[in-house]
């Protein structure tokens, strides 16, 4: 019942695309010397866009949920055509360090929201108690 929920399906299903994202960017980073490596990245957030806008959904509220979580897979780019170095490798450190920080951001809010619903869950369950 807990993890049926919408919102507890969209909680987990980012912290996947978070946990995907991290090793995507530590991939990238263990390249960096690699002769002709290519980063690669993960596309998410504008393939859930894109369904949506697929979807003959209507808001008839401000507080209804929009879409439905797990409509699309995360996908993992390859960044084929650039080149940063003579030797064809693409990867730039200051690029995947921020990537990295920010996807530790977005992986901490998750955690952060996931533990708050955990805990009213739990609050519930308790009838009160602590």
């Amino acid at each position: 019942m807990l993890w049926n929920e919408p919102v507890m399906q969209g909680l987990t299903r980012g912290l996947d695309v978070a946990a995907l994202r991290q090793k995507v960017t530590a991939n990238n980073i263990a390249n960096l010397n690699t002769p002709g490596f290519k980063r690669s990245y993960v596309l998410f957030g504008e393939e859930m866009d894109k369904a949506r806008a697929k979807l003959p959904l209507a808001r008839t509220n401000t507080r209804h949920y929009v879409g439905r979580p797990g409509e699309t897979d995360p996908r993992v780019q390859t960044e084929s055509h650039t080149s940063r170095r003579s030797d064809g490798n693409n990867v730039d450190l200051d690029q995947e360090m921020l990537d990295m920080v920010t996807n530790q951001l977005r992986y901490n809010a998750l955690i952060q929201t996931t533990g708050g619903r955990l805990a009213a869950w739990r609050y519930v369950i308790n009838e009160g108690r602590a």
